[in-house]
């Protein structure tokens, strides 16, 4: 097993000597019985740009009988006049590796580093430099899985920063999110990328303010009422990532790595030691960063069966690992008849429902309502098949799911898919309304024309009527407007900054009201929230669809109405129920309730419906 607390450096004393430092690294395979030599090249942060202050070597040594072949050096570093060798702050390293005194990998990063700095840098930081977090969270509950309304961003686009995400979080409150999904938060190899060519496992991106902006995101987003999840990558590494890099220089088996594959080179499941890095990986983010689960990149290589040693066995660690962490479950994982509520959603886009089914997720990315999204957008009209990707029972995903509880007793949990119009793999809904400039233009990139933002209106209120979980792309609710290459670095290392002034203008402020009147309505009625759904098929049209959302234990129903169209459009539908149907959309805006009232069960109402635009009628209690 990996030992986090015996890998990575670690300063245990500060004296007017200098700094004592110790570091460990495994590298199995790797061993002095075959000539090879281990330096640690060591340098003070703010020496790293003087050409008259080299880095410092020190030798590391294997230690005996030690798992996965550990090296281990206990070093001081001196106080050197004329520099900050030996003084407190950051220091930055990096390995290099020897073979019969011939240099093998001249540079490679810790796999175990904490705390990075540019690029191939790990680091470190003495303790007085930086004091050691405080949590506030300890009341915290991570929500149930009915209760989320999803936000994806990337955090420097969004606003920069970890602290600059805090500082918006009274604005994704008000659109009713409930759970933030950040794309990869590790430190990165370039300046800016996606981060899905992961390099450092364990540190969060030290320009977004590391490991101390990280916890005060989540700390802050906690005592807020939204839960975290982070977007991991465990299918593929970039080529600098050292379990890849020494081992294809030395020429020997990595431990970890397998082939290269289209997006880098491949982690080999099959051997223990990459199965012990991913599950230590994920217990860090669990147990250190406090994070409310996970979102898996790219799982469909990684899925071999329902007890397969993939992307199985991660999911149900994980879940064994959260029913001991009392934020996942009610009574704080020590009540059986409990499952956890840590949220494991896998990304394996041609086998969802399987996956969903068959492995210890709650939750699963799946493009079914995006790309018919898309096609409506682009095609103007509306049919059966878009109301069949609202309700999940109908395009094959569980509502529950078999697992265990605290001892290993069944138990039914709660699961369903994101349900999304956008997310950062495609480009945005505007977009294919109608775009400012033509495609086949190399010259002239593309945006979405946002003065047609108020198509993207039905849409909207179908996402936060709809089975499943709601899943928003950062800016899509004031009409965000970037088109996305299919691939090339144009597509992952192009930063895409939010465009906070369209929140603003005419048509960003139009449709943010709309966001923040769904979300509080999802939130409001039970109805929005349930799985009971029925679609008038044989009423709705190419232009106009309505269905009926229900929660039978709240006694309470919900009619939705979409029109697609341009013009005003009427449907005539029967309403189940007899009662009183208040329409909730635009209720505050209105000078007198818009209600309907039905006199018997299954009484056909027709009713006209705005166009580009819907009703939330919702039946009143008895």
């Amino acid at each position: 097993m990996i030992n986090l607390n015996e890998v990575g450096a670690f300063v245990s004393a500060i004296t007017n000597l200098g700094v004592n430092v110790r570091f460990g690294v495994y590298l199995p395979s790797i061993s002095v019985a075959n000539g090879y030599e281990l330096l640690v090249r060591v340098i003070h942060k703010d020496d790293r740009f003087n050409p008259d202050i080299p880095p410092l070597d020190f030798p590391l040594q294997p230690v005996s009988g030690s798992a996965n072949n550990r090296w281990e050096a206990n070093i001081n570093i001196p106080v050197k006049p004329g520099t900050h060798f030996g003084q407190p702050g950051t220091y930055l390293y990096r390995y290099q590796l020897l073979q019969n005194k011939t240099v093998i990998t001249s540079w490679f990063t810790d796999p175990f580093a904490k705390t990075t700095d540019i690029g191939e840098l790990s680091a470190f930081v003495t303790p007085d430099f930086v004091p050691d977090f405080v949590w506030t969270d300890d009341n915290w509950k991570t929500p149930e899985l009915e209760d989320l309304v999803v936000y994806e961003l990337h955090v420097e686009e969004f606003n920069s920063t970890f602290d600059g995400v805090v500082e918006r979080l009274p604005y994704l409150k008000s659109l009713g999110v409930t759970c933030l999904e950040l794309m990869p938060v590790t430190s990165l190899k370039l300046d800016f990328d996606w981060g899905y060519g992961p390099l450092h496992y364990f540190a969060p991106n030290e320009r977004w303010g590391g490991i101390q902006g990280l916890k005060r995101l989540v700390n802050a987003c906690h005592n807020a009422g939204v839960a975290v999840i982070l977007d991991v990558v465990y299918q593929h590494v970039d080529y600098s990532f050292p379990y890849h890099l020494i081992y294809k220089n030395a020429g020997i088996t990595s431990p970890m790595i397998g082939n290269n594959g289209p997006f880098g080179p491949e982690i080999d499941f099959n051997q223990e030691f990459a199965r012990d890095y991913i599950q230590a990986a994920n217990f860090h983010w669990l147990d250190e960063y406090h994070v409310d689960g996970f979102r898996y990149d790219e799982v469909t290589d990684l899925y071999d069966g329902a007890t397969g040693i993939k992307y199985a066995k991660i999911a149900y660690d994980n879940y064994t690992k959260s029913l001991q962490i009392p934020r996942f479950t009610p009574s704080g994982g020590v009540k059986n008849g409990e499952y956890s509520r840590i949220i494991q959603v896998p990304e394996a886009l041609n086998q969802p429902q399987t996956i969903l089914t068959n492995t210890y997720s709650n939750g699963t990315w799946q493009d079914g309502l995006l790309n018919k999204a898309e096609d409506m957008a682009k095609r103007n009209y509306v049919d059966s098949s878009f109301l069949n990707q609202l309700d999940t029972r109908i395009i094959g995903y569980p509502v529950t799911k078999t697992v265990q509880d605290i001892i290993q007793q069944p138990v039914e949990m709660p699961v369903a898919p994101f349900q999304y119009l956008e997310s950062h793999d495609h480009s945005q809904l505007i977009y294919f309304v109608g775009t400012e400039a033509g495609t086949t233009d190399p010259d002239n990139i593309p945006f979405g024309d946002r003065s047609k933002y108020y198509k993207l209106q039905p849409f909207a209120i179908a996402l936060y009527t709809c089975q499943g979980i709601p899943m928003l792309w950062q800016g899509q609710e004031f009409a965000e407007n970037y088109f996305l290459p299919n691939n090339g670095n144009g597509r992952i290392r192009l930063r895409r900054d939010v465009h906070w002034e369209y929140f603003y203008d005419e048509f960003g402020a139009s449709l943010v009201r709309l966001y923040r009147t769904l979300g509080k309505l999802r939130h409001t009625y039970p109805a929005l929230r349930s799985r009971d759904s029925y679609n008038y098929n044989a009423q709705s049209n190419n232009q106009v669809v309505a269905y009926r959302r229900e929660s039978r234990a709240a006694d309470q129903i919900a009619l939705v109405f979409l029109n697609f169209s341009d013009q005003k459009q009427s449907i005539s539908i029967p309403f189940s129920k007899a009662g009183t149907y208040q329409e909730m959309i635009d209720d505050s805006l209105r000078s007198a309730p818009l209600k309907i009232s039905v006199s018997r069960d299954d009484e056909l109402i027709k009713v006209d419906v705005p166009s580009n635009y819907g009703y939330i009628f919702i039946k009143s209690t008895p």
